[in-house]
């Protein structure tokens, strides 16, 4: 079995399932990576510490936003659990400095089955998803490191955040296709050189070294699964290349592949 990928993708809100292109992008990338044994999913809409892992028999799904159609509310994704990955993730994280905990009524956010449900329809592949027990770089670089030995068993591990995230910096009135605002462009232009130059120090001090920084992420939760998707790749040396780019709302949806 071959090393699988990791991926960081932009994972959008509940209307991305209305956005032809950005829908068709995300099936394409999954047609274009291995089949995964499982998925291990970390988002940017489930912070708790020490790490918890979720659901690992049935799935159910957290509607986790407020003040859509009630169509978006009605969305399954019937994925088989993953008990035997979540044996996994425990014995590679925990130890007595890091323990590791259980909600297993807790199922996949939006951050997950979102996307998932664009890039894996039949809902034929178990999935897990874990909390972000931290928004600190470093920390979730290592994190990263310790999940890494899952891709030797076709486990497809997924940071899902968004590359600029202001909610409150945007007209979402205007439409999906509006003019990005500078603070995004700016910062996605500079995110996808640093990982194009493999500057890590940079990135991984992007609160400080990042124009626009306190704008494109006034709370750093979507670009903080980066960094697990990052650690997970790091030490073989791979290229994060970009999948897709683009703004949708004047919000950078980049998505990269580590491999």
């Amino acid at each position: 079995m071959s090393t699988m990928p990791v991926l960081y993708l932009s994972h959008g809100a509940p209307p991305l399932a209305d956005d032809p292109l950005w829908t068709r992008q995300l099936a394409t990338w999954s047609r274009d990576v291995p089949q995964p044994t499982a998925i291990l999913v970390v988002s940017a809409h489930w912070e708790e510490a020490p790490l918890t892992i979720g659901a690992t028999t049935t799935q159910p799904l957290v509607y986790d936003f407020w003040g859509f159609p009630e169509r978006y509310y009605q969305v399954k994704y019937a994925a088989p659990g993953a008990p035997e990955l979540a044996a996994k993730v425990r014995k590679l994280v925990q130890s007595p400095q890091t323990p590791v905990a259980d909600e297993p009524l807790r199922g996949l956010d939006h951050g997950a089955y979102v996307p998932l449900v664009e890039m894996y329809p039949d809902a034929n592949i178990p999935v897990l998803q874990i909390s972000m027990p931290t928004l600190d770089p470093t920390g979730l670089l290592e994190l990263g490191r310790k999940l890494a030995p899952l891709r030797d068993e076709g486990v497809l591990i997924i940071g899902s955040g968004f590359f600029t995230h202001n909610l409150s910096g945007l007209n979402m009135s205007a439409g999906t296709d509006i003019t990005p605002p500078q603070w995004s462009s700016e910062f996605d232009e500079w995110g996808k050189e640093v990982l194009t130059e493999r500057d890590f120090d940079a990135l991984l001090d992007f609160s400080h070294k990042a124009p626009a920084a306190r704008l494109a992420h006034p709370r750093t939760e979507h670009f903080a699964p980066l960094f697990v998707s990052l650690g997970a790749s790091i030490d073989t040396n791979e290229h994060a290349d970009t999948v897709i780019d683009g703004y949708w709302y004047g919000l950078a949806k980049r998505s990269l592949q580590f491999d």
